[in-house]
């Protein structure tokens, strides 16, 4: 699909700031609030936008506890389908947030969320390991988050003293 140069920017300033006041965003672009929303209309017609969203570090709230996996997955694709088959039927489970499919050794990665070690585990054992296509999983549990989609959840501190040089 082809979006012009306008559109790209709208993509590229929203996919910073998701909430950029709207009058803010219009002069960024050159267009009218009118024109704008027009825009913003469209790309999410187009399921161009997917979706706005918040990234929490979770890690800061002691009320919530949860584990996160990336789970490395070789399968056999069918015929006719390739890999996507599979995919969908992975990414129905109410655990899975993600699914790529990947180059190397291993063909899709899935990322999921549970309450503990444990509820990964059999999710990984009842449900993704006894999928026909699925011959072999490895799974990464996600100890610490430094970056993600380009966030860096801990920014060191400024030195903020004063450089004396003899």
């Amino acid at each position: 699909m082809h979006l012009n140069t306008i559109e790209i920017q709208v993509l590229q300033l929203i996919e910073k700031n998701g909430r950029i006041d709207i009058n803010d965003l219009a002069k960024m672009t050159d267009l009218s609030v009118d024109e704008l929303e027009g825009t913003l209309k469209k790309l999410e017609e187009m399921k161009v936008i997917v979706r706005y969203m918040t990234i929490i570090d979770w890690a800061k709230v002691d009320e919530h506890q949860g584990v996160t996996a990336m789970i490395d997955v070789k399968v056999q694709p069918k015929r006719g389908v390739g890999f996507d088959e599979v995919a969908k039927r992975i990414y129905r489970f109410k655990e899975v947030q993600s699914v790529y499919l990947m180059s190397g050794v291993y063909d899709l990665s899935v990322t999921i969320q549970g309450k503990s070690m444990n509820e990964i585990a059999s999710f990984v054992s009842e449900k993704l390991s006894t999928l026909d296509s699925v011959l072999s999983t490895t799974t990464h549990f996600i100890l610490k988050k430094y970056k993600h989609d380009g966030i860096i959840f801990e920014q060191p501190e400024e030195d903020k003293r004063i450089v004396v040089s003899p």
